[in-house]
């Protein structure tokens, strides 16, 4: 095994990991919007940090809301699962 393919695995493997543990963060920021937590919470206010901004740029191009549901956390779901499918797959494969 070369550099390079060793190197893609590498990339492939921590690319897999952040689009794990992001999609871990969006789907319990959901699920918390849906109690109405305290705005003062520590970790309320983190989890809006990491995820409001990809939300915000998603609502740019896109009407998310629709009947008091918000659809921007189901549109970065799909688009993390697309980029685990295709790029880190795409990456494995260059990498053996």
């Amino acid at each position: 095994m070369g550099v390079l393919a060793t190197f893609c695995n590498a990339v492939a493997n921590i690319l897999d990991m952040v689009i794990t543990a992001y999609s871990f963060v969006i789907i319990v920021a959901a699920a918390i919007s849906w109690v109405r937590p305290d705005p003062y919470n520590p970790i309320v206010q983190a989890l809006y940090r990491l995820t409001e901004p990809l939300y915000a740029f998603i609502r740019r191009f896109v009407r998310t809301n629709f009947g008091g549901f918000d659809f921007a956390p189901i549109i970065v779901l799909l688009t993390l699962q697309f980029i685990r499918l295709f790029f880190v797959r795409l990456l494995y494969s260059v990498g053996s």
